[in-house]
């Protein structure tokens, strides 16, 4: 049997995308979302979902250390002299670090904090995943499996995808090597779910398809999709209308319109059926 998560990444970056994600859970094409704690438009996110009524989307916690403000004061190496997150490349640069106590204590800090946030919201967090894939890094990994075990979050993403089987010539290389270098960290971080309880699905797919997912790519995502339960990350939104500042503005642009159109359009309904795939929020039992 082939089981499809269809994961939202980003909800609560702004509201263009927020929009963009919620005309795709009403349409039944995204089945889970990924929440900002420190998003700017989280509020916003959570009033869209209150509105939607009873839905079967399931929610989970995207872990964030690179961008924005943090949750907690006066953090000392996430942070930058204007109390910002450090970015992406040098975060990842960081979170590479072992052995630093004072790192893994303002990590499990800012996580706790983050997690704190969305319960508090009434959210009931189904998964954990990261910003830039965080998460599953050296320095970042136990401290989450801690905050998922102590909060009883059954499901984490382990975003390690296999190169795609066909021709990787029309693959830009930074999108290659970036994906390859995602996936060789989230097998080392694979074995950290060892025996906690935590689940992850059997597969997982999106890391090559990021700013390219159209009918033809997802198309052959479906038709070569392997038995199991599968996660595809996706980031649909719509473009704002009036251009944003500040470390998430370039979040919601023409490409993550192009992800939405790609999901809503009719032909992926026929594509599902026809590989034999069925849509499934992350489930409620663990296997």
């Amino acid at each position: 049997m082939k089981r499809l998560i269809v994961n939202a990444d980003d909800l609560g970056a702004d509201e263009a995308r927020n929009v963009g994600i919620f005309e795709a859970i009403r349409e039944g094409r995204v089945t889970s979302v990924s929440l900002f704690p420190n998003g700017p438009a989280l509020e916003d996110a959570l009033h869209r979902n209150r509105s939607l009524g009873g839905t079967s989307v399931s929610f989970g916690l995207h872990l964030n250390l690179s961008e924005g403000k943090p949750v907690c004061p006066d953090l000392r190496l996430l942070t930058g002299p204007d109390g910002s997150f450090l970015g992406k490349t040098s975060t990842q640069s960081l979170l590479m670090r072992l052995g630093d106590q004072a790192l893994q204590r303002e990590i499990v800090r800012e996580m706790s904090a983050q997690i704190k946030v969305l319960l508090d919201s009434g959210i009931q967090i189904h998964h954990l995943d990261g910003h830039h894939h965080i998460h599953v890094f050296p320095a970042a990994i136990i401290a989450a499996v801690q905050i998922a075990q102590e909060h009883k979050v059954p499901w984490m993403r382990i975003s390690e995808e296999p190169s795609p089987r066909h021709s990787t010539d029309s693959l830009p290389v930074g999108l290659m090597e970036e994906a390859r270098r995602f996936s060789e960290i989230a097998r080392a971080a694979r074995q950290h779910l060892k025996g906690t309880g935590i689940s992850t699905t059997d597969h997982f797919r999106g890391l090559y398809l990021k700013g390219r997912l159209s009918l033809s790519t997802l198309n052959g995502l479906l038709q070569t999709l392997p038995e199991g339960l599968t996660e595809l990350m996706v980031h649909p939104g719509r473009v704002p209308l009036a251009p944003l500042s500040g470390p998430f503005s370039s979040f919601s642009t023409p490409e993550r319109e192009q992800e939405l159109e790609t999901l809503l359009h009719g032909d992926f309904r026929l594509a599902l059926s026809k590989a034999g795939v069925t849509l499934t929020p992350f489930p409620e039992d663990q296997r």
